[in-house]
């Protein structure tokens, strides 16, 4: 194995072991979904976005899910990667409730039709997990 081998497969590990940790089974969903059409971009998402940039210490998980939350509410049209996301949040900790008070910080500056978007969506999952009423 070269040297760039030992070092995709080092990145690619690494980033396995973060998304089981934040994503579950739920994380292989997503990337078993690409193998036959686009592999390598599954790989980057783990190497990439888990191994080289999830797992730096300068933020917590918690901070993490709640910054990528953000950024997909505000987006719009990413409502299958937030439903990934609002799950993976209840994983690494988060509250329902602090989901939700992220999706009202976000109606302020993204829209109110965005954060309902992402409401609906949190909805869903939290309905899946037992989690509705919130108190």
């Amino acid at each position: 194995m070269t040297e760039n081998e030992t070092l995709r497969a080092e990145r690619f590990a690494l980033g396995q072991a973060v998304l089981d940790t934040v994503h579950g089974d739920a994380g292989h969903g997503v990337i078993d979904s690409l193998a036959d059409i686009a592999p390598e971009l599954g790989h980057q998402i783990v190497a990439w976005g888990y191994g080289d940039i999830y797992s730096r210490p300068e933020l917590e998980p918690q901070q993490r899910q709640l910054v990528t939350l953000g950024m997909l509410t505000a987006l719009g049209g990413c409502e299958p990667q937030l439903e990934v996301h609002v799950d993976a949040s209840l994983n690494v900790g988060l509250t329902p409730q602090q989901i939700i008070e992220t999706f009202l910080q976000s109606a302020v500056y993204c829209g109110i039709p965005r954060a309902l978007n992402a409401v609906a969506i949190a909805k869903k999952v939290f309905a899946e997990r037992g989690l509705l009423p919130l108190a």
